[in-house]
């Protein structure tokens, strides 16, 4: 299967529905494309298609065999990109990092679709999950990438007014955590289950035939 993927053609032999950022991250070996939740809710594992932002976890490779696909180790190949990066540093938004090359992405695409968006569409556009809570400094990178000047109190622009980035994100959140959480203690248990199962169907659990054997 052939993939454009910044601007070059790469071959890569993976089956049709194995989601584009396994074959992005383990085949082509780009790591920058993060895994988040596994449910296209976080946005870490954020990508362009044709210019629009996608979740890479949830996509099936098959799905862009012919489309453009750019990924965050091309992004300052872009004059936009370029920009973001630049404001993202100015305004040093990053703290672990784990999710801020999807953030760079959400925000690429944004201003390369809208090269002036309102306050609104920032925080309509901007809803990545942040677990270090850095929406007060995406919200000002983003103000200063638009032109808008950031007059809101450091504790709305963090995600405690009703109009800032954070409040609906944070919720989000917690929505998706707790959804992995059950999601990890199902599986724990049939986890479990099958193992007590296991154990309670072989040779070697069952007293009576290590009775048998010892005896034979």
């Amino acid at each position: 299967m052939q993939l454009r993927i910044n601007g070059e053609s790469r071959e890569v032999d993976a089956d049709g529905d194995t989601p584009l950022l396994w074959v992005i991250r383990d085949d082509l070996g780009m790591t920058g494309t993060k895994y988040g939740c596994g449910l296209a809710q976080c946005g870490a594992c954020s990508v362009m298609v044709d210019g629009v932002i996608t979740r890479s976890c949830v996509t099936p490779v098959e799905s862009v065999a012919d489309s453009a696909i750019t990924t965050i180790e091309a992004i300052e190949q872009d004059a936009v990109g370029k920009r973001v990066v630049e404001a993202w540093v100015k305004h040093q938004v990053p703290q672990c990092g784990y999710c801020q090359s999807g953030q760079v992405m959400a925000a690429t695409a944004l201003l390369k679709e809208n090269a002036s968006p309102s306050a609104e569409d920032v925080h309509a556009a901007m809803v990545n999950l942040c677990r270090c809570g850095t929406y007060n400094a995406i919200e000002a990178a983003m103000m200063d990438l638009a032109g808008i000047e950031n007059t809101a109190p450091e504790s709305e622009a963090a995600g405690g007014g009703e109009g800032g980035l954070g409040a609906g994100t944070i919720a989000a959140g917690v929505a998706v955590a707790a959804g992995a959480a059950v999601a990890g203690g199902a599986l724990v248990r049939r986890s479990r289950k099958a193992k007590a199962a296991g154990q309670e169907t072989s040779p070697e659990a069952r007293p009576e035939t290590r009775n048998e054997e010892e005896g034979a």
